[in-house]
């Protein structure tokens, strides 16, 4: 079963995303919370063994005639983990990566052909713990809306955009269930077109949409 996250009164935009990020309200940043608490919990007590990865929420600026996107990735079928699943571009922090922005960086550049000198940095998110074993900084950066993206042929299947004001509007997201190690685990999802965007993928975009909404409530 379906359940709407919550109402509001309109979804913010691309001005609104860009107000955000050049406000105090976006000043050291929350961790981001897990829509399951046993998730949280188990999460929290494996924190310092967690792995450091960044990824890049790449939005096309917002021009007149097109509107704002945010560039999402299907993770290759060949792959050992999340094979198949919707994400953002990014990964493991590498020994040589100055920090955050730096992983996501080389990570989009690999991942879709997403040159560094074609991404403005507007600021950041809290941390993501992950069972999986990683702790995420998701990183956001604006990108022209008319550049070319190529798919690694070993990553990523397919590169596809979805309309920025369905990212930040949350009574867009819905929870479920999920089965994990046989326990049913709460999710969140966001549909679009035939794609279903689930997991830390969507609690990382479903953050990112409450803290543009508190800000213009």
């Amino acid at each position: 079963m379906e359940i709407p996250i919550a109402n509001r009164s309109r979804s913010p935009n691309f001005q609104d995303l860009l107000d955000y990020f050049s406000s105090s309200d976006s000043a050291n940043p929350k961790p981001i919370a897990h829509p399951d608490k046993e998730v949280n919990r188990i999460a929290k007590e494996s924190r310092q063994a967690l792995r450091k990865a960044a990824v890049l929420l790449p939005v096309t600026r917002h021009h007149p005639n097109k509107e704002s996107s945010l560039v999402l990735t299907v993770r290759s079928e060949n792959l050992k983990s999340h094979a198949g699943q919707i994400s953002l571009p990014g990964g493991t922090k590498e020994d040589h990566d100055k920090d955050a922005v730096a992983t996501a960086l080389r990570e989009s550049e690999e991942e879709i052909g997403l040159l560094p000198q074609h991404v403005e940095i507007i600021g950041q998110l809290g941390d993501l713990a992950l069972p999986s074993g990683f702790y995420v900084t998701p990183i956001v950066g604006i990108i022209e809306s008319n550049l070319s993206l190529t798919p690694s042929p070993v990553e990523v299947a397919d590169i596809f955009q979805v309309p920025l004001e369905l990212i930040l509007n949350v009574t867009a997201y819905t929870q479920s269930t999920m089965n994990f190690n046989h326990k049913a685990h709460v999710i969140l999802e966001l549909k679009f077109e035939d794609y279903r965007i689930w997991g830390a993928t969507a609690a990382i975009l479903h953050h990112l949409a409450t803290m543009v909404t508190n800000r213009i409530r």
